[in-house]
């Protein structure tokens, strides 16, 4: 069993050394660039030859594209701002060794690192990601944000985490939930769903209660508060801008 490790990118200069790093144990490392302006695809080509830039075709297309120049049949899919954990790595070579397993894929738990503490409640673990696959049965679907694997097969759960280190600031979760709430609100649209007062009013106090109380985010203390409160306001904010486009298209017909 070989795998090819995929890892898509965009302006990843303070992430991309360390991601690919921990892909060591991989046969084959490939690198699909978003037209970086930064030292991003520099950085790369120090731990592979296989660094394609590629115009921004939305994140399952380019993943999908990844796993399509792969030479070997077995794909694992990591972010660039996710690290392999050594346990996970020593997992994955011992499978290695074994002959091809019926799994279609497997799944592993991502621990999440947030404002100078490992995230172990709030609904963010075990937080369980379906990476590894065989390309001849999984593709990625999903235009706009919140892409998912779909794998022809049964899937098995390996016990290593992939570690993930997202935003390094209050500021930058912020600036970030204004990306994210866009592109669901696009999705959405093109799913025919709407917002109306009711999901305005009720989303966020729902999103709030299940990180915090439900998800025992109280236990990550402060972090925990914050992540439940931009839970609350990711979801007012994906609802209104949901409510402003269906709003729009009536005024255009």
């Amino acid at each position: 069993m070989k795998v090819t490790a995929t890892v898509i990118t965009f302006n990843e200069e303070h992430n991309i050394a360390a991601a690919l790093e921990s892909l060591a144990w991989a046969d084959e490392i490939i690198v699909v660039d978003r037209e970086s302006t930064d030292r991003t695809v520099e950085l790369a080509r120090q731990f592979t030859d296989r660094v394609f830039v590629r115009e921004w075709q939305g994140y399952s297309a380019q993943k999908n594209f990844a796993a399509d120049q792969a030479q070997n049949e077995w794909i694992f899919s990591l972010d660039a701002d996710e690290r392999v954990s050594p346990e996970l790595a020593a997992e994955i070579a011992t499978l290695k060794q074994a002959p091809d397993p019926p799994a279609g894929g497997f799944e592993m738990a991502r621990l999440t690192f947030y404002l100078g503490r490992w995230i172990r409640h709030s609904g963010w673990y075990p937080d369980r990601k379906l990476r590894l696959y065989d390309r001849r049965r999984g593709r990625w679907r999903g235009d706009y944000v919140h892409e998912a694997l779909e794998v022809d097969g049964p899937i098995e759960r390996l016990s290593g985490n992939i570690l993930h280190y997202t935003v390094r600031s209050a500021s930058e979760h912020h600036a970030r939930l204004d990306r994210y709430t866009t592109l669901a609100a696009a999705q959405e649209r093109a799913d025919g769903k709407h917002a109306s007062l009711v999901s305005l009013v009720l989303s966020p106090v729902w999103a709030f209660l299940r990180s915090y109380v439900l998800k025992l985010g109280f236990l990550d203390g402060i972090q925990g508060l914050a992540i439940a409160r931009f839970a609350a306001h990711y979801a007012f904010l994906k609802n209104l801008k949901l409510w402003e486009t269906s709003r729009d298209d009536k005024r255009e017909v």
